[in-house]
């Protein structure tokens, strides 16, 4: 092994490499801005943790754990800076002594509150790590901040100080949705907080910004859930107390959310008894498998007599692009997983390139949906990613992002990307998260996806009827 260190303007590079340099990984830790203000954050034990007076962001405190922090350190800049802040909170708790935990005790939205601020203009390492090679962002990455940013707002929502906290687990990515193209050539300022409580689950909203503009880009909804250390079953958290309007219509929302959410639970889970009536989950049911049925129908052609069929059209299976690895020690999390925002930033990729390769032009990113994690993912798991093009639409780029006057109607590709943990020494293989992600195609048109299967009609019309009632609920 190669060990090198180099010191640039603001900021440290630690790179590890083999005998060979050209692929060296580079391991950056940046002085980024880590802001606060009296205005949007309350005095407590959890605010205090991250507190710093200066816009340059203080050396860190060492946890208590040395191999926790040698583990971020393989993760990307901002992802190892916040990881790095929770270990040194709970270090200081372990010293402070044990607190009984009450989660009757309200907080206020601030009081989970988390900012970190992107200085491209002053930190080129930084700058390089985060651009792609058109300039803008790198939203990969930004799937693995977006993820580790969530984690330590609810670990802040949950902490009083005890010694022994809550399991904090993702339930659910209920929406990352883009506004603007983000570029890398102006600093952004990523945040969030606690939006939405129930007894023992949170929804968090995080945004990004560019700090030039102050124009807000980036909107993204996470749903935690919390177990109690010992019997692993949901635990009560304490309430949001939200004290602006602002808070008040984000709490709402995500009240209306979280409903919705158990409506689609029970409607996947209902099952129609012979005397009762009809109820609108059943009947929305019923739609969703006749349009199964009718987009079989329109398939007939292309499945029986190809050479005449609509040569615009393609089926579903024709779409399909697929990659698998090995789960490496260097890809986990503080709870020894493998890191959530590292499945996302390759299912993303992945999904771009499904994207890229059926649109013919390079793909804008409009939004990810439903991001389910329904087994996780050890190290040393061979992790086998398949992902295929579900349908295609027509929308206006104006309808997602808020300041462009681009009113053509351009197609819209829907990819589903599904994660599979797979066994070969026992010939079994375990779903363990699902995506779906949304894009535009710079193009006059592309394809129409067709199934070949029921099981991918229903699939299909399943999804669309998901994004159909989704459009409807942010209008």
């Amino acid at each position: 092994m190669i060990a090198r260190l180099c010191k640039t303007s603001g900021s440290t590079v630690a790179a590890f490499a083999s005998a060979d340099l050209s692929s060296c990984q580079w391991l950056i830790r940046p002085n980024f801005t880590r802001r606060e203000t009296t205005k949007t954050r309350c005095t407590s034990s959890s605010s205090s943790a991250l507190s710093e007076k200066t816009d340059h962001a203080q050396q860190p405190q060492q946890s208590s754990s040395p191999r926790e922090n040698l583990q971020s350190l393989f993760k990307n800049p901002i992802v190892h800076k916040l990881w790095t802040e929770r270990q040194a909170a709970k270090a200081r708790e372990g010293r402070i002594g044990n607190v009984d935990y009450d989660p009757s005790i309200g907080k206020a939205p601030a009081d989970s509150r988390v900012e970190i601020t992107y200085a491209f203009s002053t930190d080129e390492l930084l700058y390089e790590s985060y651009r792609n090679p058109w300039g803008q962002m790198r939203l990969g990455r930004m799937m693995e901040d977006l993820d580790a940013l969530a984690g330590n707002i609810a670990f802040f929502h949950v902490d009083q100080g005890q010694t022994m906290h809550p399991i904090i687990v993702t339930a659910s990515v209920d929406r990352i949705r883009l506004q603007e193209r983000p570029t890398a050539k102006h600093d952004q300022i990523l945040s969030g907080q606690v939006s939405w409580t129930g007894k023992s689950s949170m929804e968090i909203r995080m945004s990004c910004m560019d700090a030039g503009t102050q124009q807000e880009w980036l909107e993204a909804f996470v749903t935690f859930v919390t177990l109690d250390p010992i019997t692993k079953k949901p635990t009560a958290i304490p309430p949001i107390l939200p004290q602006t309007p602002d808070e008040e219509s984000y709490f709402t929302r995500g009240a209306q959310r979280a409903a919705l959410k158990r409506q689609r639970r029970s409607r996947i889970n209902s099952k129609p008894t012979s005397q009762s009536a009809p109820s609108a989950d059943h009947t929305a049911q019923a739609h969703i498998e006749h349009m199964a049925a009718s987009l079989l129908q329109e398939a007939g052609p292309l499945l029986n007599m190809p050479a005449l069929a609509n040569p615009h059209s393609i089926l579903m299976n024709a779409t399909r692009m697929q990659n698998a690895m090995i789960a490496q020690p260097q890809t986990q999390n503080l709870h020894n997983r493998v890191f959530g925002g590292f499945l996302m930033r390759r299912a993303f990729e992945l999904a771009y390139s499904n994207a890229y390769v059926f649109g013919g032009a390079r793909p804008i990113f409009l939004e990810v949906d439903d991001v389910s994690f329904a087994n996780p993912v050890d190290v040393g798991d061979l992790l086998v990613f398949n992902s295929r093009v579900l349908y295609t639409d027509h929308g206006r780029l104006g309808d997602y992002y808020a300041s462009s006057n681009d009113h053509r109607e351009l197609p819209l590709i829907y990819v589903e990307v599904e994660a599979w943990v797979t066994e070969p020494e026992r010939v079994s293989a375990r779903l363990s998260n699902q995506f779906y992600f949304t894009f535009a195609a710079d193009q006059p048109m592309v394809r129409r996806v067709l199934p070949s299967s029921m099981d991918e009609a229903s699939r299909m019309a399943t999804r669309m009827e998901a994004d159909r009632q989704q459009q409807y609920e942010t209008r």
